[in-house]
């Protein structure tokens, strides 16, 4: 049971299990406050993978796009992508159970929707929002279109991610993110019922501004890395390492394609959609990858820990990916694309380097250049990443962030 002066967090994401780099965030923060005796109370989509949580029963059915579902599950499905009744109910039925002191959302499009969001306010509950990517002005979420920035949606043409097919290349699916779009913000269901918007990277900030969000809304909370998870004192390995999802618009194929042009060693850590298409490239090109699949947290951090340096090739729009402060924190210098939220988290020359995003030609000169320099240069590097993700990016100053904006919605909230 809950003593009456503990504070209590209702914890809110689709998924809960550690699917992409929101769900860890998600899931992280919090074990972050348990650890401070808050009661973390989850709310997310039923789903085959999820934790344990005693929880579950108040948690709305699963969505899970592109499964083959029955035609009267596809119509039930369209309708709760753009407001689910359903996840509202079940949401309300846990509040009827206990008060939360602050409710946070992360990723919730889609699958639970925005539904749950007017029910808080009416509650009582402020609710905070950390804003994992584009979605607020873009509906297809990148803001690119065809590997370039896009803004035809920018001033409320919303009708253009239909136009342009910009989800999976589907009329069908961009029509039902259209249709999602317009009616959110005819009933500002954001707008209206998030107190604070909480964004890892100033890019994104800036950007939302400059698509119609009021500054004021937002506030910049950088994220964090477990530093404890790694020992930053090992020695300088020769693999060079990707870590995250082997997808075309993080970059990975023109990585390839760049490891077998400087004749560098590459490693891979992680699943994606276009697995098999890299596995055939790097056959073609006879590069040396190896393709690791899905990694624990701790293997991960061994395989950072023997890195020559860890490469984040994004060619979308990043907000402020965990794998560069998983590199620092493993003493690993960076090497990264010139591109939304990662020149944030790169310092030339400090903690690594940046080239443009998609070209080959520069990221093979870097590898090449980068297999050259002495171990100790190298080294420097990453002890300057890992000084400052001890300084700037840990979990203790995440939390304190939070729990400082949490007071200012609620002044009962305290740690």
């Amino acid at each position: 049971m809950m003593s009456p002066d503990q504070n209590r967090l209702l914890s809110i994401n689709n998924y809960y299990y550690p699917r992409g780099g929101a769900e860890v965030l998600f899931l992280e923060q919090n074990r972050l406050f348990e650890g401070i005796g808050w009661d973390v109370v989850p709310f997310a989509m039923r789903h085959a993978d999820n934790l344990p949580t005693r929880y579950e029963t108040y948690f709305p059915d699963e969505i899970e796009f592109g499964r083959d579902y029955s035609l009267p599950r596809k119509l039930l499905n369209a309708q709760r992508v753009i407001y689910s009744h359903q996840a509202r109910s079940k949401l309300k039925t846990l509040l009827d159970r206990s008060r939360p002191t602050i409710a946070h959302a992360h990723n919730i499009y889609h699958h639970l929707s925005p539904s749950v969001l007017p029910l808080l306010r009416e509650r009582g509950v402020p609710t905070v929002m950390t804003v994992h990517d584009l979605k607020l002005g873009c509906p297809a979420y990148t803001m690119m279109r065809d590997g370039q920035a896009c803004d035809s949606c920018k001033g409320g043409r919303l009708y253009n991610v239909a136009r342009h097919r910009c989800i999976k290349g589907s009329l069908a699916l961009s029509g039902l993110v259209m249709v999602e779009s317009y009616i959110h913000r005819w009933l500002k269901l954001y707008e209206a019922n998030i107190a604070r918007f909480v964004v890892p990277s100033r890019f994104v900030l800036e950007t939302l501004v400059a698509w119609g969000w009021p500054r004021e809304r937002f506030v910049h909370v950088p994220n964090f890395v477990d530093i404890d998870r790694f020992r930053p004192d090992e020695p300088v390995g020769t693999r060079f390492v990707y870590c995250g999802r082997l997808d075309r618009l993080k970059g990975v194929e023109t990585l390839v394609r760049a490891a077998a042009r400087a004749g560098q060693p590459l490693t891979l850590a992680g699943r994606g959609p276009d697995e098999a298409r890299l596995r055939d490239l790097t056959d073609r090109l006879g590069a040396d990858v190896r393709f690791l699949g899905h990694v624990g947290k701790q293997e991960l951090a061994q395989v950072l820990q023997t890195a020559r340096a860890v490469v984040a090739p994004s060619e979308c729009n990043e907000n402020a990916p965990l794998a560069v402060l998983e590199a620092y924190a493993a003493g690993r210098a960076v090497i990264g694309a010139r591109i939304a939220g990662i020149p944030e988290l790169v310092r030339e020359g400090e903690t690594g380097h940046l080239v443009p995003s998609g070209d080959v030609d520069a990221l093979a000169d870097e590898l090449a250049r980068f297999a050259d320099l002495p171990d100790s240069r190298l080294a420097a590097m990453g002890a300057a990443g890992r000084a400052w993700v001890e300084r700037d990016f840990t979990a203790s100053a995440y939390r304190d962030r939070l729990v400082a904006l949490y007071s200012t919605l609620n002044p009962g909230a305290a740690a």
